[in-house]
């Protein structure tokens, strides 16, 4: 067992959450630094202020990414630290951090692949409305210009969001920064406001780019897994991917339909109702832009079965499932059924721009950190998604997030995803098992998985 001799191998990591930093050389204020400080928000009271301190250790960090292996690193950038006041006057010092993080990598022959929004919102733009101002989307745009411009010499593989369902279904749950909670009418606003931005963002990629970019986005798969190969129960399991039947952002084709199709899924215009927004002359042709590839974000997923009379039902886990540390359920078979799905029905090639799991790591007595459940997690995983690839799905990578352990946003440091473990006090980076193992898998382009 193989991938195709140009499978990128990689691994993620997200500004907020590695950099630290926060109000170093100019940078502005994000939600994130200022909810952070509201009490009972995050665990332990803690936040990102240091955390891994990559923004002052990212040459060691790229170091270590070139011992194991890696073909490519999947960033973000903090859009505050290169605007602290989201539009207008750059902050030089900023921009120059990531400057030199992609001249690193490239030293290394690891290639950057940049996210330009993964939550770190600017707080100046928050206090004109945020994501509930129509303007936001003009304002991600000209930031999108601004790194496109500086970047895109060496820089060819762009994502514009990170997990919009997340970040917006947030603002209707209130469980990201900065921690306010709307009504499904706001909710649906911003979210329309996202996606225009994601358009104009994809537009000013192409337009500032200095070499032939390739653009996705990156947003979760909630994926439905069918409880038997049978044709009916793979095509009740293909329905569930992409229906939404609750209101809330927790499905795909609200976000993903304008983005690929240029419309709005007519199960969510029926079940959303009244709360849909306006929607102006051009702006799903503003949405839908052409992309490269499907990024996407996928850890875990529900087994349905065809219900007699039609619909589904999803199979419970049953006593003592398998569970990450995040209570995830470990479902493999999600990178199976995700790719060839999501390929599809939206036609492009598949890249897992995510996937991964938290686990309860500690330095044993003997010095090392030993990680056998990630490892066996990865394993089981990475077989399905080379199933898919070997019956023709086009899956041309995998970023295992995360490259280090991190501020797990609410749940602060409890939780640890890194195959770099992290002490937070000292700031001592060391390889976990699973980073050894993963660059036996890179090595082998994914034989040593047999």
């Amino acid at each position: 067992m193989s991938f195709p001799s140009n499978f990128v191998w990689g691994a993620a990591a997200a500004s907020y959450q590695i950099e630290g930093g926060a109000y170093d050389d100019g940078k502005g204020l994000s939600v994130w630094d200022v909810g952070c400080r509201r009490s009972g928000k995050i665990w332990d009271g803690n936040t990102g202020e240091v955390s891994c301190d990559h923004y002052h250790h990212f040459r060691d960090d790229v170091s270590l990414m070139a011992q194991i292996g890696l073909k490519a690193y999947r960033l973000s950038i903090s859009w505050p630290r290169v605007l602290p006041e989201g539009t207008g006057a750059v902050n030089e010092a900023g921009i120059d951090f990531y400057d030199r993080l992609v001249d690193a990598l490239c030293e290394q022959e690891i290639e950057p692949w940049v996210t330009l929004f993964h939550w770190d919102y600017p707080y100046a733009l928050y206090q004109r409305g945020g994501w509930l101002n129509r303007d936001s989307a003009c304002w991600f745009a000209e930031y999108a210009q601004i790194i496109a411009e500086r970047l895109s010499d060496r820089v060819r593989h762009w994502m514009t969001l990170n997990e919009p369902q997340c970040f917006i279904g947030g603002m209707f749950a209130g469980g990201h920064a900065p921690f306010n909670s709307y009504g499904l009418t706001d909710t649906l606003l911003a979210a329309h406001h996202t996606l225009m931005a994601h358009g104009l963002g994809v537009q000013a990629i192409r337009a500032q780019a200095r070499s032939q970019p390739l653009v996705g986005a990156a947003p979760v798969g909630i994926i439905k897994v069918p409880a038997t190969d049978s044709l009916e129960d793979v095509e009740t399991a293909r329905k569930a991917t992409f229906s939404i039947t609750v209101k809330n952002c927790w499905n795909n084709t609200w976000f993903t339909d304008p983005m690929m199709l240029g419309s709005y899924p007519k199960d969510g215009l029926t079940l959303f109702e009244d709360a849909v927004p306006c929607i102006r002359n051009g702006d799903l042709a503003t949405i839908c832009q052409p992309l490269d590839f499907y990024g996407v974000n996928i850890y875990h997923g529900e087994t349905v079965r065809t219900r007699s009379g039609g619909g589904w039902d999803v199979l419970p886990l049953g006593d003592g499932p398998a569970l990450t540390s995040m209570e995830w359920p470990v479902t493999p078979e999600v990178l199976y059924w995700g790719p060839r799905f999501l390929y599809e029905r939206y036609g492009l090639p598949v890249y897992i721009t995510e996937n991964g799991m938290a686990n309860n790591d500690w330095v044993h007595l003997d010095g090392k950190i030993h990680d056998p459940q990630r490892i066996d997690f990865l394993s089981r995983y990475l077989r399905q998604l080379n199933r898919a690839s070997t019956e023709g799905i086009p899956c041309g990578g995998y970023f295992l997030w995360s490259i280090m352990d991190n501020f797990e946003w609410s749940h602060g440091y409890k939780r640890r995803f890194g195959i770099i473990h992290i002490d937070y006090e000292t700031h001592k980076r060391t390889l976990k098992d699973s980073a050894l193992w993963y660059r036996d898998v890179i090595a082998s382009n994914g034989a040593c998985l047999l």
